[in-house]
């Protein structure tokens, strides 16, 4: 019993902005209680937010037990670390309070990434306003986990079962894309790409489709020349490496289209080239995955949705999505450096295939 115990895999939750929809959506999530036999889970989140949706939902089958570390931590329940507010929380009304507690359900769950408490984390959504009141600069999970984890820009990537998209930029302004979107990061993006599919979800040929920055895909250089001068060189230079990438594309046809189910993934240029299509194609699935660091993180694919926090009206579904896809994240990784392990020597350019680490 005790093996079996410590085989299984440890996921963290952290609520988000406990204003929005976040615990209600955690607590819906485990009214099915057969889940706690799946993995070891552990809530970032004030306890009076969770035994609250609890009593609401009248689940009193379900166990709840609060911890003060990880190790605690035992399969069967919902093991709560206990985020102490300062003050009142109301759903809907998204405030510094708020804020601040989504900050601290981040912090804690990403000392217990770094110390191996944890495997993975599904974090819940937040506001990104509220949380920079309580830390200057904020800017998203993203680009959180990617400071500190010291990674080389880590890809915001959207998943479904029938379509992923992968971001070159994210949460940037329209007008600083172009500047930004330089034939390194194009390529260095396909490669990331290119290995997440391959570590995390199994792929072992793996078909990429790269959009183009302007309408209509430049237009052979009448609407823009990034096409021409960044992107197809980085689509050269990626396929040069080995991998199989294919466009640019022009965004409004490609998903327009069913184009994009002839690929395994899809590399947009900007957030809402990208996440438009996605979102048109895979809303009530979409999980927000952040490729390229040598940790799991996963999020459902909406906002803290206040306009119906307190409501009782949250859907679930995303939030189970991004809870099995990390899961599956987690088995693929440990199947992926099982059968790698004391490989047979191959070359720098199939190497420069499979992504930088």
């Amino acid at each position: 019993m005790e093996k079996e115990q410590k085989s299984k895999i440890k996921i963290g939750i952290t609520c988000g902005d406990p204003a929005g929809i976040g615990p209600e959506t955690i607590v819906k999530l485990f009214a099915d209680t057969r889940l706690l036999q799946e993995a070891t889970f552990i809530v970032y989140c004030p306890k009076e937010s969770i035994n609250a949706w609890k009593k609401r939902f009248t689940l009193d089958e379900l166990p709840i037990q609060e911890i003060t570390t990880s190790s605690s931590a035992i399969t069967g329940k919902l093991n709560i670390i206990n985020l102490k507010t300062n003050g009142e929380i109301k759903e809907g009304v998204p405030s510094q309070e708020s804020g601040r507690i989504a900050l601290l359900a981040l912090e804690k769950s990403a000392e217990d990434l770094k110390s191996k408490g944890i495997e993975a984390v599904v974090t819940a959504p937040v506001s990104k306003q509220h949380v920079a009141l309580n830390k200057e600069g904020f800017k998203g999970h993203t680009d959180y986990y990617n400071d500190l984890f010291q990674q080389e820009g880590a890809l915001m990537v959207l998943c479904s079962d029938r379509l992923k998209v992968a971001l070159a930029t994210s949460h940037i302004a329209l007008k600083d894309v172009p500047e930004i979107t330089t034939k390194e990061l194009v390529f260095t993006s396909i490669l990331k790409l290119n290995s997440m599919l391959i570590k995390d979800f199994g792929v072992v040929k793996p078909k990429i489709a790269v959009l183009g920055l302007n309408p209509h895909a430049g237009e052979s250089g009448n609407l823009g020349m990034e096409e021409i001068e960044v992107i197809s060189p980085a689509i050269s230079q990626a396929k040069n490496a080995g991998v199989l990438t294919f466009g640019p594309y022009a965004s409004d046809g490609f998903f327009g289209s069913t184009q994009w189910a002839n690929f395994d993934a899809v590399l947009a240029m900007y957030h809402d080239q990208g996440l438009t299509g996605f979102k048109a194609i895979s809303f009530d699935q979409g999980v927000n995955f952040t490729g390229g660091l040598t940790v799991v993180r996963t999020s459902p694919g909406h906002g803290t949705a206040f306009e119906i926090a307190g409501k009782g009206e949250a859907s679930e579904s995303s939030l189970r999505n991004a809870v099995f896809m990390a899961m599956d994240f987690v088995k693929n990784r440990r199947n992926h450096l099982q059968i790698s392990s004391n490989p047979l020597p191959y070359s720098k350019q199939q190497k420069e295939s499979e992504g930088a680490q």
